[in-house]
């Protein structure tokens, strides 16, 4: 039971605020020296060097200094002008561009904060000025802005490729669909509700200075230079020619690019991309370290062993164990953050899936998609604090809180259809 008290004993830690890499490293040391002496972490440098030498992990800080770049060429500016004026004239237009937009920016930045800022920014004011509600409002900006974790190149799909074993190009193609159902779900919730209440997603009037040709063509125009970043980054790893390492790095210097063709390139913008990279990625290899100690110690004093066999005697087998599986994750992403659940959660689960004999790849996705859930649930989800930063003076908590409960409820029902329905998805 030694492994079992050492995991409630840190998430109760985390839920006070320690630091999530010292509290995993720390409660490590106390737990596995008290239960084996300081000899179990004799093969953890051997453990940090693998860490280390992973190619695959190398795509992260790659992916992170992509998005970093994008987000300071006014990429997104652009792409909510252009697209708020071509679908402006539909009811629930600029909430539905608002999207759409969320989408290209997941697939080319994959920076959740840098998405719901800019749009927070940007399309929160024109929606109030134009009388939509706060809740759709602010709901459809902290959804869209978390498609970023589950369309590719998603961190947390590279992050999970490593802990299970999959091969991340692999589940940069099995999210295509997941992510695109998702984008068009909310579409179809803001097109309903909006003919529901048509006081509160009212279309604008549309600027008769410029053609519907012209704003068609400004609309292309804004798209096409990130949609080419990500056909190469993502066409490069389906098609076999590059690995996710190499096309992230292809990425980067495609960004760098974008930045040249929109004017907004400087060395310090280089530098303050580059600065925040290492602050991300510190993060993330930090919390990576302090997880394999906390994995390390929890396997050597038979914790493994204990969630395994309990896991086994769940009633439905696969079934009930992929329900509980999902339901702890979707409570845990309440109190605490992705990358946690990614290093501490999901090892933990992985081995009892194989002897199940459940697909890993679907697994990894299922995850993925139940993360990205975290960003939007109270009281602790980061998309909420994002855009409450941001968010003018008008704007509650309470409207925040309220405008996403319906983007929860669809992202479950999504993640729903693709546990009972795999095949849908191609999986």
């Amino acid at each position: 039971m030694v492994g079992i008290v050492m995991f409630f004993v840190a998430l109760f830690a985390l839920l006070l605020g320690f630091p999530v890499a010292f509290t995993f490293g720390g409660i490590a040391l106390i737990f596995g020296v008290w239960a084996e002496g300081f000899d179990m972490f004799a093969f953890m440098p051997y453990r940090i060097q693998s860490i280390m030498e992973n190619t695959v992990l190398m795509a992260v800080p790659l992916f992170v200094f992509m998005g970093l770049v994008l987000q300071k060429t006014r990429l997104a500016e652009q792409l909510l002008e252009s697209m708020g004026k071509l679908f402006g004239g539909v009811r629930g237009g600029i909430a539905i561009s608002t999207v759409l937009v969320g989408a290209l920016l997941a697939a080319s930045t994959g920076v959740v904060g840098a998405s719901v800022v800019a749009m927070g920014l940007i399309s929160l004011p024109v929606m109030l000025k134009y009388n939509y509600d706060k809740g759709l409002a602010c709901g459809t900006i902290c959804a869209s802005g978390t498609l970023g974790q589950i369309i590719p190149p998603s961190i947390v799909l590279i992050l999970l490729g490593d802990v299970l074993g999959v091969p991340v190009g692999d589940l940069f193609q099995a999210a295509i669909w997941p992510g695109l159902v998702l984008v068009g779900a909310y579409v179809v919730y803001i097109l309903i509700y909006a003919k529901m209440n048509p006081e509160a997603a009212q279309p604008i009037d549309r600027d008769e200075s410029i053609s519907r040709k012209q704003e068609v063509f400004n609309a292309l125009k804004a798209v096409i230079p990130p949609l080419a970043l990500i056909i190469v980054v993502l066409g490069s790893i389906f098609a076999g020619v590059a690995t996710p390492t190499e096309s992230a790095a292809l990425g980067g210097a495609g960004a760098i690019v974008l930045a040249i063709l929109y004017k907004q390139f400087s060395w310090s913008m280089v530098y303050d991309a580059s600065k925040e990279t290492v602050k991300v990625t510190a993060m993330v290899f930090a919390i990576l370290l302090g997880a394999t100690a906390f994995s390390m110690a929890f396997t050597y004093t038979g914790g493994d062993h204990l969630v395994e066999q309990w896991m086994l005697q769940i009633p439905g087998e696969k079934w009930g164990f992929l329900i509980i599986t999902m339901l702890v994750i979707l409570v845990l992403g309440f109190f605490i953050d992705f990358v946690e659940i990614c290093f501490i959660i999901v090892p933990i689960l992985a081995p009892v899936a194989e002897l199940m004999g459940i697909n890993m790849t679907w697994f990894a996705i299922l995850v993925a998609m139940n993360l990205q859930t975290s960003f939007l649930t109270p009281p602790f989800g980061f998309s909420l604090f994002y855009l409450k930063g941001v968010a003018p003076a008008g704007v509650t908590t309470r409207d925040i809180y309220r405008g996403v409960m319906p983007f929860i409820a669809i992202q479950i029902a999504v993640l729903a259809t693709l546990l009972v329905f795999p095949e849908f998805y191609g999986m």
